[in-house]
């Protein structure tokens, strides 16, 4: 069950809020005050999405944002009175993902919180997707590789290398067109290509079953090794 935390200092509104998304099915936690979003939020490090209105009698809104954001990274929706405008500027500047208007449609803001929350879920799968061909998995957020669900330690360069290998698995790339993928046209020696593809086939498959040459193209990552 998704966590939601409301921080606004109308009980009412809150509390409101609060009925609506408990009804769709999330968790939703209340905060009247700077204080209290602050102790919720070290409590529950699982929240999905925060919902926080700019003014609050003691820290508002804007002074929230700054000091969470670089520690809280799920969407943060202010909700704010129409003639804040400058605020809701700043706000987004600050890292704020959406507003919502005071007076608002409640549908409209379920509508807003659940289109947050498909994105912020789509995200999260596409970090932890891995590519996988024969007995190689990369993770290409985090720069790993596994052969045999064992870790593979690359350079960053052999990394980009395997990387655009996948991506164009079981084509010819010219040396050429890995030289200005991986290292762009700034590097002067072509030749460091052939190096990281030898370095690449020692690390990943002493059987060099995966990278193959094309003699006089360039190389070829197979994507089934009975070809």
């Amino acid at each position: 069950m998704e966590k939601i935390l409301i921080v606004d200092d109308d009980k009412e509104i809150a509390l409101l809020i609060s009925d609506t998304l408990t009804d769709e099915g999330y968790e939703c936690l209340v905060a009247f005050n700077g204080e209290s979003t602050f102790t919720l939020l070290q409590n529950n490090p699982d929240i999905s999405l925060i919902l926080l209105d700019i003014m609050l009698p003691d820290v508002d809104g804007l002074e929230i944002l700054r000091q969470i954001r670089n520690t809280v990274t799920c969407p943060i929706l202010f909700v704010t009175a129409k003639n804040r405008t400058y605020d809701t500027m700043l706000g987004f500047e600050m890292g704020a993902d959406d507003y919502i208007s005071k007076p608002f449609v409640t549908e409209e803001l379920v509508a807003r919180v659940k289109a947050h929350l498909r994105r912020e879920r789509r995200s999260l799968q596409n970090k932890n997707l891995a590519l996988s061909i024969g007995d190689i998995q990369i993770f290409p957020e985090s720069y790993e590789v596994k052969v045999n669900n064992k870790p593979v330690e690359l350079t960053t360069r052999e990394f980009q290398l395997l990387h655009y290998l996948f991506q164009n698995a079981g084509k010819v790339v010219s040396k050429e067109q890995i030289f200005n993928a991986v290292w762009g046209t700034d590097f002067a020696d072509i030749g460091t290509v052939a190096v990281n593809i030898k370095n690449l086939r020692t690390k990943l498959d002493k059987h060099n079953r995966y990278i193959k040459t094309v003699w006089g193209v360039g190389y070829k990552l197979v994507k089934n090794l009975e070809n």
